[in-house]
């Protein structure tokens, strides 16, 4: 079952149908290799990773049966590898982002969860910060000890809140990103909207279209309010439209451009806005 029915233009597709990668008993050697390497792609958050950087005595130890899934995990996440690409050079908000992306699949769902990891390092170290991902009531709920942690934020599951799908979108750039890629670097991506315990519009990953979209800025005006007089009880919503089309030669995409809308005018504005080829990024109550 789809994520969402805009899937293919959110880049969550790959997500939508995609069996669960789990190692099980008598795997063979390529069943293996497949388990190993999904946990560098997901814990690694899709950085490139040369031979000479695998981590081979916890991946002997993960063929022979040794160690679970669970452990090779935490092993990966534990190494100098995922220190050098995450820890050592990232604040430590943006590393707590990242650990609850690559260990448990979502987005922090509102401060007090960045709040408590950031004592819990200040109290106890790096290991225990980690500890506290994989050892936790929901990492076995989803995962347990054989499944590959995967994104689970794109999907609304019993217990989850939804701001965390739209935050998931500030973290996850699309299947061919990686966290060390992107243009907002080391610094987080949710700090504001968590301390001010907002809930982020959300844009369509990077290469998931032919042209860029840039959020417009929250302190730039609508360009109009469309139509009639609004009363006190009326509700007006803002949407924000990406790629559409100025007037005029050459056909040049606008990055961004906002609407102010009465409730009774939402639908028939929305279905004119799709009828030009753009695309409405968010809709919020204005």
């Amino acid at each position: 079952m789809a994520i969402t029915a805009a899937a293919s233009r959110l880049g969550t597709s790959a997500f939508s149908d995609t069996a669960r990668i789990e190692l099980r008993p008598n795997a063979t050697k390529d069943e293996v290799e497949v388990v190993v390497r999904a946990v560098y792609r997901q814990v690694l958050g899709n950085d490139y990773l040369m031979k000479s950087e695998r981590l081979t005595s916890a991946e002997s130890l993960l063929r022979d049966g040794s160690i679970s899934v669970r452990e090779f995990v935490r092993a990966v996440a534990k190494s100098e590898l995922y220190k050098e690409k995450f820890f050592y050079n990232s604040f430590q908000t943006r590393l707590i982002e990242l650990n609850y992306k690559h260990l448990l699949g979502r987005a922090p769902y509102d401060e007090s969860e960045v709040v408590f990891h950031l004592d819990l390092y200040e109290t106890e170290g790096y290991d225990a910060e980690i500890d506290s991902y994989i050892d936790s009531q929901e990492y076995q709920t989803h995962f347990g000890d054989s499944i590959v942690p995967f994104y689970r934020g794109f999907q609304f599951e019993p217990g989850a809140r939804t701001a965390g799908f739209n935050r998931m979108f500030k973290l996850y750039r699309g299947y061919a990103n990686s966290d060390r890629s992107q243009v907002g670097g080391r610094s987080s991506r949710l700090a504001r909207e968590l301390a001010k315990n907002q809930v982020s519009s959300i844009a369509s990953p990077s290469g998931s279209s032919g042209w860029s979209h840039y959020l417009a800025s929250s302190d730039v005006a609508p360009m109009k309010c469309l139509g009639g007089s609004v009363g006190e009880s009326d509700r007006v919503y803002r949407i924000e439209v990406a790629g559409i089309r100025g007037q005029g030669y050459p056909k040049v995409r606008r990055s961004s451009t906002a609407y102010l809308v009465p409730y009774d005018q939402l639908s028939s504005k929305m279905q004119q806005i799709q009828r030009t080829g753009a695309r409405i990024v968010s809709v919020t109550p204005a």
